[in-house]
């Protein structure tokens, strides 16, 4: 792709992708909730089935124009990356980006609400902190910068949209705390009081733990590939930016 992408069309492309994000998880947990009242383990099949796809297409979708982060975590190991060797995103983008995945967020469940007839604006009462909850976000974060990062310094990244989902899809059954593994997410989640939905006062446990294992999974892909930053600019998938002027 050699068209420079704008950073108005970057952050539309982030807020969009990270509030559909939210409606795909948040809906279809309600969604499973109400399909499947009497077992949960099928609820969570069924809310990480449509995780896993919705994910996909929306990396696809939006991909080439922002990169498809809809994640402060990856967008922060993007710049952390990317600043010594000039590749990756600003730091000002940065910020930028993790707003617009905020704001995004924050829609995204409004909209699930609205949409299955909940209240749009409510706070979740399903507290989750546990430390086997932390350990289990620690590991799906670090998991999930290792899968980008790799894929993008092998250039591999065209298969990102497969790749993530399915990691996501499986760390929904492999951690404790059914993989969050996004601040930008977690935030959102508290304001739905529904399947998929995390008390605010858990929130900020998942928040640090996922921090935590964002900078685990940066370490672990710089030691197996030490020049990894030269492909920041190709996180989650290869978009062209204009240059940094804010």
């Amino acid at each position: 792709m050699n068209r420079i992408v704008g950073l108005p069309r970057r952050l539309a492309a982030e807020f969009l992708g990270t509030a559909l994000l939210v409606t795909v998880v948040v809906g279809s947990g309600i969604a499973a909730a109400a399909l499947s009242p009497a077992d949960v383990g099928l609820q969570l099949l069924e809310n990480s089935t449509a995780t896993v796809f919705g994910l996909a297409v929306l990396i696809l979708l939006f991909g080439p124009v922002s990169g498809a982060h809809f994640n402060p975590v990856v967008t922060a190991a993007d710049w952390v990356l990317g600043r010594r060797s000039g590749t990756g995103i600003s730091a000002g983008h940065a910020g930028a980006y993790t707003l617009a995945q905020i704001a995004g967020g924050v829609a995204g469940a409004w909209l699930a609400n609205l949409m299955f007839d909940h209240p749009v604006f409510e706070l979740s009462g399903k507290d989750r902190i546990t430390t086997g909850h932390l350990v289990g976000e620690v590991l799906a974060t670090a998991g999930l910068i290792a899968v980008i990062f790799a894929l993008a310094r092998t250039g591999r990244a065209g298969l990102s949209a497969a790749a993530v989902g399915a990691y996501i899809g499986a760390a929904y059954w492999f951690t404790s705390s059914t993989s969050f593994a996004n601040p930008a997410v977690t935030f959102a989640r508290t304001l739905s009081n529904t399947f998929a939905g995390i008390a605010p006062s858990s929130a900020p446990g998942f928040v640090a733990a996922q921090l935590v294992g964002g900078g685990i999974g940066l370490a672990c892909v710089i030691a197996l590939y030490p020049n990894i930053a030269t492909a920041a600019v190709d996180v989650v998938l290869p978009h062209r930016n204009e240059e940094d002027r804010i």
